[in-house]
């Protein structure tokens, strides 16, 4: 068995990308491998493309058609990495979490056939695992120990997608336990400040095994992290900030709106890494218009708004959702494509050539 601990994550801008379906629910493979091309942008975009997540209606998904996502993304992205050449190769991320632990495990093994890079699972959405470190320890373990190739495994907490409303966050003992295994190498937090950095202490006792990345999975919130703080009091704020976060900045964020505008969620994470104010206030604008397009639609719709914009680029030909997902109506439909169209034309007056989206190819 060869080990991948000095496996290192991939920094930058992960998209969660939707999952492209029919009408009748039927993966549109070609329009699948289109938006993986569209949210790489020719290497101005995505740094990885992370299929089957929540943004990709993973918990509505039949297990068979989740792993030919995993599938047709993991070809494509190496399609790219082929043509591109780049200096730093895309990565290919499956999500594997389902419903049962025997699904969830046999997604992993067909993520390592198919050629994904790395594996996400949440541990806490998957029912029936009392013990999420016993599951990964032996289970995923056993697995990845007799595979014909080891992939990392990231770690997935989001509440939302909990099976058991009363344990929303996987403890932080637990994560430390689990970043002890070579082959587990972040965690992506849908959560608050306080939450990441909880994260980031628990992993840092083990950093000489190798790196543990914490992925922002609220994407505004990188604004209000990398902020640059003015001032005495502006100093110690950001003093007890980087305490919390015991030095370790988060190395990447997730950002499912990144699916429509993925150059500009490139160019915000660069600012944020470099602490330009003044041109992160312009990408966060970006952002927040985008954001305030998809909550006009209604809560539970922000999959809708994200496949509509997707049509609306010529990048999907379809915008329907998983049956259980909240659709737009036509009146929802309407307005959010003028709240989209705006946000194009802000980006283009905000944000400097390149980091605007171009059209499908």
């Amino acid at each position: 068995m060869r080990s991948i601990e000095d496996t290192r994550p991939r920094p930058g801008l992960s998209v969660p990308v939707v999952t492209a379906l029919s009408g009748d629910g039927a993966l549109l493979e070609d329009q699948q491998r289109r938006l993986v091309r569209f949210v790489v942008q020719q290497g101005f975009g995505a740094d990885v493309v992370f299929s089957a997540g929540t943004t990709g209606e993973w918990d509505r998904l039949q297990p068979d058609l989740l792993r030919r996502v995993n599938r047709v993304c993991a070809e494509e992205v190496a399609r790219l990495n082929a043509e591109l050449a780049p200096a730093r190769p895309i990565e290919s991320w499956a999500g594997i979490t389902a419903h049962t632990p025997q699904d969830a495990l046999a997604n992993l093994a067909a993520a390592i056939a198919d050629g994904a890079d790395a594996a996400v699972l949440a541990p806490l959405s998957i029912r029936g695992v009392a013990d999420p470190v016993r599951f990964v320890v032996r289970e995923v373990a056993d697995l990845l120990d007799t595979a014909a190739r080891r992939i990392p495994v990231y770690l997935y907490d989001n509440a939302a997608i909990a099976a058991n409303p009363r344990r929303r966050h996987i403890p932080t003992r637990q994560v430390k336990a689990l970043s002890r295994l070579d082959f587990v190498r972040g965690i992506k937090v849908t959560a608050g400040r306080r939450v990441l950095g909880n994260y980031q202490k628990a992993a840092d006792n083990f950093r000489e095994r190798g790196d543990f990345g914490i992925y922002v999975g609220s994407p505004l919130l990188i604004f209000e992290i990398f902020r640059p703080r003015r001032g005495v009091l502006g100093a110690a704020v950001e003093r007890w900030q980087r305490w919390r976060m015991r030095g370790g900045l988060p190395v990447g964020v997730v950002a499912g709106p990144a699916n429509a505008l993925p150059r500009e969620w490139a160019r915000a994470w660069q600012l944020c890494r470099a602490g330009d104010a003044g041109r992160m206030a312009q990408a966060q604008r970006v952002a927040a218009a985008f954001r305030a397009a998809t909550r006009q639609a209604g809560a539970g719709h922000s999959i809708a708004c994200l496949k509509r914009a997707l049509l609306r680029r010529g990048v999907l030909g379809s915008a329907a959702v998983a049956a259980g997902s909240a659709a737009l109506s036509p009146g929802q439909a309407g307005q959010f494509d003028a709240a989209f169209d705006a946000t194009c034309a802000l980006a283009r007056e905000l944000l400097a050539d390149p980091w605007v989206s171009l059209g499908a190819g």
